[in-house]
């Protein structure tokens, strides 16, 4: 009997493996068809076979707290064009990552909150150890939505980190992450460097 309840707990976790992989699997295939749906996208579907990513790793999805910052001040976050965008940190994440805790500041675009569709939209870029080396140098972001905070916590996967616009063509106007959301390990999770060549506008 314990050799078959062992037999099952192992199957359980199994399934729960395969269901996370297929979960970010069909997350990144959704990914891949915004790029074919947005009118103002950088890729055409030949290119997607450049995009590429870390595989799946459930250890980088964490469960941070929350911090709400009520009264910060509007600031002008720069792009790697050279232009700023008016953004407002909204909120301190604190979380656990490989046995070391991190803190990290989230976004909220001024210009979004104008739009009823996108008001909810807040905004995680990052950069780390990776950049450079096996994902963009610019950094990378993860998007998130004040209702996904929930009783003071949010889940943070890394595996959904993406690559700005600027890291497939110039010409965009892409937020570059602010200093202070440096995060000083590796992130092997979420896209890596894209290898097609990088277009012109």
């Amino acid at each position: 009997m314990r050799y078959l309840l062992l037999l099952l707990c192992l199957a359980g976790l199994n399934t729960s493996a395969q269901t996370y992989t297929e979960r970010i699997a069909a997350h990144r295939d959704r990914y891949k068809a915004d790029f074919l749906s947005d009118a103002h996208s950088p890729l055409k579907k030949e290119d997607l076979p450049n995009l590429h990513f870390f595989n799946a790793d459930s250890t980088y999805r964490v469960v941070a707290d929350v911090e709400i910052t009520p009264g910060e001040a509007n600031f002008q976050m720069p792009t790697f064009s050279g232009t700023t965008q008016t953004y407002m940190r909204f909120a301190k994440v604190k979380f656990t990552l490989q046995g070391k805790p991190y803190q990290l500041n989230i976004y909220r675009s001024i210009a979004l909150m104008q739009s009823p569709a996108l008001a909810n939209y807040l905004f995680l870029p990052f950069t780390d150890d990776t950049n450079s080396e096996t994902t963009y140098t610019g950094g990378r972001y993860i998007d998130l939505q004040t209702t996904d905070i929930r009783n003071g916590k949010v889940e943070i996967d890394f595996n959904k980190a993406y690559n700005p616009y600027c890291a497939y063509s110039d010409g965009y106007q892409c937020p570059m992450p602010p200093r202070e959301n440096y995060l000083p390990i590796k992130v092997n999770a979420g896209e890596t460097l894209y290898t097609g060549e990088k277009k012109h506008r």
